[in-house]
């Protein structure tokens, strides 16, 4: 009896199909742009200022540079993207290592189909067809396989792709330690100018306060015709002149303190104190510039990073020809088929295959010559890097001379124009003139004491940018570590990058010196 078979279960799996496919049509079409709404940014605003402050300790005291350093470079938002960033380059080195392990793949399904796989067959040597179909595969079935394949070409790609990704874990911390330094290098900045605003702002108010008084009482007696009016316009005049010059500089020590705050990622408005304490020495330029040069050539992250692209260069020309080359795979599986037309339903097999792309295997000279070319590219990229390394240090040690220098001869002037002021009190009258020479005195005095911190905080500055041109380190804090230790650890590297740039050269130090320097 021949088999006779019925279309209508293909056709209902077709309907089925169909309208599946209908409804995902239409559910893509149905998307369209959405915009955020008002309560969602106004909740991503309060999260985000939750997040950028969490986890800080308060300021219970007043601050050196130690532990303003401490807290920008626990807290500041740069630093702990670039943190982020490495452990992200660590996550997908860990990733990139398991590529290099064999592939086992596990599958189990259920298989049908409609109508049934039957056939006739044909005999070659007869010629005889069969009349009735034949079938060896039941309608439906359940099959299961685990499969481990491992493949030599596969393995080396992936050796070398794991090697290039250690290597930007390197280079993803040589760029933290590049923010590291300038951000130690822009909190010298900007304490030392909020120090002096500090010091200063009390006093400049103070200024401002009996200038203004004595400008409304050089404006009575205008009105009044007490003195001539060509003289009283030039008192308020020189009062006008000093107030506007007391302002401007008030204003730019109050930026130098919220940008100081802003370092330390203090919520904006807190208010803080910075630790009064005397200046410390400024030490001399060093004259052995070569040891430094050769400081800086190694310990810069510019060139420990391109020292770190040269080794990827390297692995990507050995991961290019490695997938050139024949491939050799080796293959075992273990089968399962629920057919029971089968004679085992469970098996094994297994295989070695070898693979080769010859188009690939011709292009490896190619290959060659383009790493060539590569290499000279990173070669000359380096050398750029290696002397605007060499001119960074040696521009940043004659600023600091220079440096050096206005801060001698600011130095000199305030404490002329203080000697003025007290000379000007002592001479003082009880006539206007008299009144207006203090003022004009101690306008002078106040400008040339706030010249000197900004002399100072410059020459602070440049001192900075010595060690940011010579690549220093902090000293690692522990993990974890609480203000007071990172604030630690930042004294004892300044103190040693200190005995380090600053020392005299061996042929300039007596022996049995010890050089002996703490840096503020």
């Amino acid at each position: 009896m021949p088999h006779t078979f019925s279309l209508a279960p293909f056709r209902d799996r077709r309907t089925r199909l169909s309208a599946a496919l209908a409804a995902a049509l239409v559910a893509g079409c149905a998307i369209a742009p959405t915009p955020t709404t008002d309560a969602q940014v106004g909740k991503r605003v309060t999260d985000d200022r939750a997040k950028m402050f969490a986890e800080q300790e308060p300021v219970t005291k007043p601050l050196g540079y130690p532990d303003v350093a401490a807290r920008a470079l626990k807290y500041n938002l740069d630093y702990r993207l670039k943190a982020m960033e490495g452990t992200l380059s660590q996550g997908l080195l860990d990733v990139s290592r398991w590529d290099m392990f064999p592939r086992l793949l596990a599958n189990a399904g259920y298989v049908t189909r409609s109508p049934v796989d039957a056939s006739r067959t044909y005999q070659i040597e007869s010629g005889v067809e069969s009349l009735t179909h034949q079938t060896s595969s039941e309608r439906n079935r359940a099959i299961a396989s685990a499969e481990l394949s491992w493949n030599l070409l596969d393995f080396g790609v992936s050796y070398y792709r794991a090697r290039q990704q250690a290597d930007q874990v390197m280079i993803a911390e040589e760029r933290k330690r590049k923010v590291v330094q300038n951000i130690l290098a822009d909190t010298r900045n900007a304490y030392w100018r909020a120090l002096g605003a500090q010091r200063l702002s009390g006093r400049i108010d103070a200024l401002l306060e009996r200038s203004t008084s004595a400008l409304e009482r050089a404006r009575d007696i205008e009105a009044r015709g007490l003195m001539p009016q060509p003289q009283v316009l030039a008192y308020q005049r020189a009062l006008l002149d000093a107030i506007v010059l007391l302002q401007y500089r008030r204003q730019e020590l109050e930026l130098a303190k919220q940008e100081l705050g802003a370092l330390m990622n203090l919520p904006p408005g807190t208010s803080f104190t910075l630790a009064d304490e005397p200046d410390p020495e400024l030490p001399a330029v060093s004259a052995d510039m070569k040891r430094l040069e050769d400081v800086a050539l190694s310990r810069r992250p510019e060139l420990r990073e391109e020292d770190y692209r040269a080794r990827i260069t390297a692995d990507e020309v050995r991961r290019a020809i490695a997938s050139a080359l024949p491939g050799v795979s080796f293959d075992v599986a273990v089968r399962y088929d629920s057919n029971r037309f089968l004679y085992d339903n469970t098996w094994t097999d297994g295989g070695i295959r070898l693979s080769a792309n010859l188009f690939r295997l011709a292009s490896i000279p190619t290959l060659m010559r383009a790493n060539e070319a590569q290499k000279q590219v990173d070669e000359s990229r380096r050398m750029a890097q290696a002397m605007a390394v060499m001119t960074q240090l040696r521009v940043a040690s004659l600023r600091y001379g220079l440096a050096l220098s206005e801060l001698k001869q600011v130095a000199l002037s305030a404490d002329v124009d203080r000697r003025l002021l007290s000379y000007a009190r002592s001479a003082q009258s009880a006539r206007v003139e008299g009144e207006l020479e203090v003022i004009r005195n101690e306008a002078r005095a106040l400008l040339s004491e706030y010249q000197r911190h900004i002399a100072y905080a410059n020459a602070q500055s440049a001192w900075g940018r010595i060690y940011n041109s010579l690549g220093y380190d902090v000293e690692p804090p522990p993990r974890e570590a609480s203000l007071a230790e990172v604030a630690a650890a930042i004294d004892r590297s300044m103190a040693q990058w200190q005995g380090m740039t600053f020392a005299p050269s061996r042929s300039e130090a007596p022996s049995g010196t010890t050089v002996a320097a703490r840096a503020q």
